[in-house]
């Protein structure tokens, strides 16, 4: 009897065990497709002369092996190294799909439009890097929610309107730089806006330092 419920227990656990492989197997393709999906939503949208997306084959499991991609040990996508590219477009709000994207180098390029709103839903983000382009329109509010972001360099664009408040509750920030572009209201003083340099907030002509309460007005 004993040897029976041992073999009856050995044959419970192979099958959980076969279960869960399936599981994990079937699930990893399924976000590799996702995060492929979302890059090829930046290669359609974008001009590239140089073809330096070309590697970026959608037929392909993941797109870890493409170039200026790269992924942690569980195959997710966490950073994308397109600096200095000759890329022209929009940023596509898909790329707020890689949930494990830590690094957004896209400096020096020649895209323009919007920051999508959706960016903030990218909780990994230690850095972004937008400086160097013709990016325009208001800087998201919801980059607020960027709790791990240390990094945030969108100088030299063409973005408007009041740098968001909610900034000033990000704690990890250490690195910003918003010269160069079109900001008005008064610049933050709180959280880790107290060791900003004024040099991060020069030429923007509509944009005050204080004495006095931060101003969204303008």
């Amino acid at each position: 009897m004993a040897a029976l419920m041992a073999t009856r227990a050995l044959t419970l656990a192979v099958r959980i065990a076969v279960a869960v492989a399936v599981i994990v197997v079937s699930l990893a393709p399924v976000a590799a497709n996702e995060e492929g999906d979302a890059l090829m939503a930046l290669l359609h949208g974008v001009e590239d002369p140089d073809g330096v997306l070309a590697s970026w084959d959608p037929n392909l499991v993941n797109p870890c092996t493409w170039f200026h991609v790269m992924c942690n040990d569980d195959n997710r996508v966490n950073r994308i190294d397109l600096n200095n590219m000759r890329l022209s477009g929009r940023l596509p709000p898909e790329l707020a799909r890689l949930e494990q994207l830590q690094y957004m180098e896209l400096s020096g390029n020649n895209l323009h439009g919007p920051i999508p709103p959706e960016f903030g839903d990218l909780k990994n983000l230690i850095s972004i890097d937008l400086y160097n382009n013709d990016l325009s329109g208001p800087l998201p509010t919801t980059l607020g929610n960027l709790k791990s972001l240390m990094i945030l360099r969108i100088d030299h664009n063409r973005l408007t309107g009041p740098i968001p408040r909610e900034l000033s509750g990000l704690p990890n920030l250490r690195a910003v730089d918003f010269s160069s572009n079109d900001f008005c209201g008064t610049i933050p003083q709180s959280g880790p806006f107290e060791n900003v340099p004024l040099s991060s907030f020069a030429k923007n002509p509509r944009l005050k330092q204080g004495p006095g309460d931060y101003d969204a007005n303008c």
